[in-house]
């Protein structure tokens, strides 16, 4: 394999100080690559945790190579072997606030110097292919030996439980297997993935969670224990109400008479979908329910003769007229803009929104804007970069955003020397020898 080159910016300002936020003072030795393992610790992160991320030189954590770069645009699929690993926007989002080293595993001292890191953290987090940790001998009993009271969190697409647990997966293989894949796509045609690894990020959140009250159990207990998070079960959680639709209803997930774009059966509703506004590939949704609604809509639009139809009589009506219905609509909504078509029915009480791009979501958008969702910090490489903040807000607490991501083992000599204790000239001897 080629190893890329790296870049050698400065890193002014760049230091590791003391934390604040509610997690300070729990240190995570995070194996954790891609994203359902490490969205997770960017959580803990975000709040305080000091999360060491590891990583091996001759094995880069993909998201450095995939082809988000700032001010460079190729597929999403064209990786690039000589890609700068400091250059990965991907891995600057994922890595945020977090410290970074770099260890071979496959050496001896590679191997002690990641024993040393695990007897002094709190909590060790993995998401390999299932039986990588064990040949590494890194078992939850061989955890607890080397950190009494340690948190073993697990992220796998199956779970390491159960005649699959062997089984590899990503994002859109988890969406199959838990069922979403199958409830998703346009009638009559083959099932429909979710856009970028969407349960990779999903599974993500039930990861961070499900760590925290691992954390809030041993800071009442002083027990430790072990956390399988399965990815897919993750995913099963989210097609419940179809589960029971079948079950209690023997109602089909999908079919050719399957409701086509956003249209609504239970409970019906009319006008329910996405519909055109002014501009290129422009669009606004809008659902309303029973006659109150329709009557605040018909008032919103200024009552066209068409809201007279005797086949928009009832709700009834409009449920069964909703190819008509929609076109009406549309003839309104494309004569304005999104936003505009969204504000006048929302003033009306009407739910509409309208159907954001990423330029309206980080540029225009005033309601992320006055939340503060977005925020920057600088790069050494990438320069100043935007990140998207944590959806939860506190009264009393901030999220800590210290630094953007780190750079390929740019906290070797801080982890090695000043936690674990290392000479300067044995981390030097380290280096040498590519251990680090």
């Amino acid at each position: 394999m080629t190893v890329p080159t790296e870049s050698t910016p400065s890193t002014d300002g760049r230091d590791p100080g003391r934390r604040s936020g509610p997690l300070a003072g729990i240190r995570v030795a995070d194996f954790c690559w891609m994203g359902v393992g490490s969205v997770a610790t960017r959580m803990l992160a975000d709040f305080g945790a000091e999360v060491i991320k590891i990583e091996n030189r001759r094995r880069l954590d993909r998201p450095r190579m995939l082809p988000i770069y700032k001010g460079e645009a190729r597929n999403y699929g064209e990786e690039l072997a000589d890609a700068d690993p400091n250059r990965g926007g991907l891995h600057n989002n994922y890595s945020r606030n977090k410290l970074g080293i770099t260890v071979d595993m496959k050496t001896p001292e590679g191997r002690e110097l990641v024993d040393q890191l695990i007897a002094s953290s709190d909590v060790v987090t993995e998401n390999f292919a299932p039986g990588v940790m064990e040949r590494w001998g890194l078992t939850y009993e061989r955890l607890e030996e080397l950190s009494p009271g340690v948190i073993y969190g697990r992220m796998s697409g199956f779970g390491h439980t159960g005649p699959h647990a062997h089984f590899k997966s990503y994002g859109p293989i988890v969406q199959a297997v838990s069922g979403l894949s199958f409830i998703s796509g346009l009638p009559g045609r083959e099932p429909s993935g979710w856009g970028l690894s969407y349960m990779d990020n999903q599974a993500a959140y039930y990861n961070s969670a499900a760590l925290l009250m691992a954390i809030l159990r041993r800071n009442k207990t002083g027990q430790g224990g072990e956390v399988d998070v399965s990815a897919v079960e993750v995913g099963i959680t989210m097609v419940g109400p179809d589960l029971l639709d079948v079950t209690a209803n023997g109602r089909r997930t999908r079919g050719p008479d399957f409701p086509t774009g956003n249209r609504l059966e239970h409970p019906v509703a009319a006008p329910h979908g996405v519909y055109p506004a002014s501009g290129e590939d422009r669009w606004v949704a809008l659902a309303v329910f029973g006659e109150d609604e329709w009557r605040r809509f018909v008032d919103a639009i200024g009552a066209p003769a068409w809201t007279g139809d005797s086949r928009f009589a009832t709700l009834a009506d409009r449920h069964a007229n909703q190819d008509a219905l929609d076109k009406c609509v549309a003839e309104w909504t494309s004569q304005r803009s999104a936003r505009e078509a969204m504000e006048l029915l929302q003033a009306a009480g009407v739910r509409a929104g309208a159907a954001q791009n990423a330029e309206d979501i980080n540029e225009w958008d005033p309601q992320l804007r006055e939340r503060g969702v977005f925020f920057e910090m600088d790069h050494p490489v990438i320069g100043p970069a935007r990140f998207e903040g944590s959806p939860v807000t506190f009264g009393r607490t901030r999220q800590d955003n210290w630094r953007s991501g780190p750079l390929l083992g740019e906290d070797n000599h801080f982890v090695f020397g000043d936690i674990l204790g290392l000479a300067p000239e044995e981390i030097a001897d380290l280096e040498s020898q590519g251990v680090i």
